[in-house]
């Protein structure tokens, strides 16, 4: 069983997830239409919360630092803790992200990995207490690693807060469950603005439904628009 998926974002009203490149509001600032977002987030009560590589990079900061000595690994999975409270999850597929300590604010880091990560690598993560879920097939098979978050972390709600990217192969592989979606009275205007959500050419056309649960005017202009996902 997967957990109760809920992608949680802030954007522009042309869809930029980059508060430094909207257009001023005179009803509001940057910061506190942050800090209406994070309240929400927390409001959601989630197990943990969910971001691609680039976004976690920002804030792991860390370098390469494998042990001289890798030894016997674990694979699928290796749990360093559990019952922590609350669960930062990354997706690394290609095992670039580094850390410095097993926590990001408090919450315990697991990392979801390729299938074809190095040794050394997960070595790096075990030694520095953080835990991972390695794919078992060529193909990431998300649902599956989902499902060992649920299992092995009890992770029931888990906010997905990243990129296009992430967020999209998440809609696109039928693993969200809700979209809750703050609107800022602001435009981006650029023309290589992107979206919060992303899956290539192809895009999302066919693949999903939304259905409007909620839609709350909060204050500094913010828009919070709920929906369900089928």
């Amino acid at each position: 069983m997967k957990p109760h998926i809920i992608c949680h974002m802030i954007a522009s009203l042309d869809g930029s997830l980059h508060p430094s490149r909207y257009t001023a509001s005179p009803d509001g600032t940057r910061a506190e239409w942050s800090s209406l977002y994070e309240h929400i987030h927390n409001d959601f009560a989630g197990d943990g919360w969910i971001v691609g590589r680039v976004t976690m990079a920002e804030m792991s900061k860390a370098g390469a630092h494998p042990p001289a000595d890798a030894g016997k690994v674990d694979r699928p999975y290796h749990v360093a803790q559990t019952g922590t409270g609350s669960y930062a999850v990354a997706l690394d597929p290609s095992g670039k992200l580094h850390f410095s300590k097993p926590d990001i604010g408090g919450d315990h880091v697991v990392v979801l990995l390729g299938h074809d990560v190095a040794d050394s690598h997960l070595a790096e993560l075990a030694a520095d207490g953080v835990s991972y879920i390695v794919a078992e097939t060529a193909d990431m098979d998300l649902g599956r690693m989902l499902e060992v978050l649920n299992r092995e972390f009890a992770i029931r709600r888990l906010l997905l807060e990243g990129g296009a990217g992430i967020n999209g192969s998440f809609f696109a592989a039928g693993l969200v469950d809700e979209l809750s979606l703050l609107v800022a009275p602001a435009l981006d205007g650029r023309a290589a603005n992107q979206g919060f959500v992303e899956f290539g050419e192809s895009g999302l056309a066919g693949k999903m439904q939304l259905s409007l649960k909620s839609c709350e005017a909060l204050a500094h202009g913010l828009v919070h628009l709920r929906y369900a996902v089928g």
